[in-house]
């Protein structure tokens, strides 16, 4: 089941439009300056018929007095490497801690871009247990998907574990982790900048394209209330651009999980099949996000086995 699911998502997570000049891409990532030492790449959508290369997350790094944190690191070793190349670029102060937001191949294949650093990597208290349930079926995939780039990619599971919360000083700048329930996935954990009130929430927030789930729908439902109510400044979501409306882009998702669910509970109750319910579920929300055809149906291949259950 879970390999299946592993499968499931890693494809939904690949498609989308192309990008003409994916090596010059890599080779060189550009960095979008934020705030006051803190820099996003936003990866691009691509379309797994066109080659998946590791960079369509968005990524980030934060400058302190003392040192740098990484949040995610994309999913190859090429990539990380071009972001370590990028964070030179900016600074030379030690990169202190390499922070992964959950267990998806395209946020933590670069890990190992960064252990000349000898930073401590930091996680979810389950991530280490869940990349190694993974470890197969991800270098399979990146293998398949990635070829040549796919050499030296190997998962670097963290040093550090967060159970509940934790700081981190980088100098001049406390960041706060806190683990969350189950809701993209089981190993969520968001990140959040006090100096410029600036939250990273991993994959827990989708903008433009189409949220992706293989955690409890429900539960990400509950937790979007909760990251709502929080007070920020901004948010950096795992996939698309820096909201201006970060409480808009947070009711955007929470509309589409909310469809979906009753969508595919309206379905169970009259007794249609997952595949006529493929059709149909959802499909008031097309015009509002980008993949949909594709990570919709997967999501509903995901949800409609356990709310047969509820």
């Amino acid at each position: 089941m879970i390999k299946h699911l592993i499968i499931i998502f890693f494809i939904s997570l690949a498609g989308c439009e192309s990008t003409p000049n994916i090596q010059s891409r890599l080779a060189s990532l550009n960095t979008e300056r934020l705030d006051d030492g803190i820099y996003v790449h936003h990866g691009a959508h691509f379309d797994i018929d066109d080659g998946y290369h590791g960079d369509i997350c968005n990524v980030s790094f934060i400058v302190g007095s003392k040192g740098v944190a990484v949040i995610d690191t994309g999913g190859s070793l090429k990539v990380g490497r071009s972001l370590r190349d990028a964070i030179k670029a900016v600074t030379t102060l030690p990169i202190l801690y390499v922070i992964n937001t959950h267990v998806h191949p395209d946020h933590v294949f670069g890990n190992a871009a960064f252990l000349d650093d000898k930073p401590a990597f930091v996680g979810h208290f389950k991530l280490a247990e869940s990349m190694e349930l993974r470890r197969e079926s991800y270098t399979k995939l990146n293998a398949r998907l990635l070829g040549d780039d796919a050499i030296g990619t190997t998962l670097v599971k963290p040093t550090i574990s967060v159970k509940d919360s934790l700081e981190l000083d980088l100098g001049g700048r406390i960041l706060t982790l806190n683990t969350q329930p189950t809701a993209h996935t089981n190993t969520d954990l968001t990140v959040l900048d006090r100096k410029t009130q600036t939250l990273w929430t991993g994959d827990l927030l989708f903008v433009d394209r189409t949220p992706a789930i293989e955690g409890d729908i429900k539960g990400w439902i509950l937790l979007i209330d909760k990251l709502k109510s929080m007070q920020l400044k901004q948010v950096v979501p795992g996939h698309g651009a820096i909201p201006v409306d970060w409480q808009a882009a947070f009711n955007n998702e929470q509309r589409y999980l909310r469809v979906l669910l009753g969508d595919i509970r309206s379905n169970i109750k009259k007794g249609r099949t997952m595949e006529s319910t493929m059709d149909t579920a959802a499909l008031s929300e097309k015009g509002n996000w980008q993949l949909f055809d594709i990570v919709n149906r997967r999501n509903i291949n995901t949800i409609f086995p356990q709310l047969e259950w509820e």
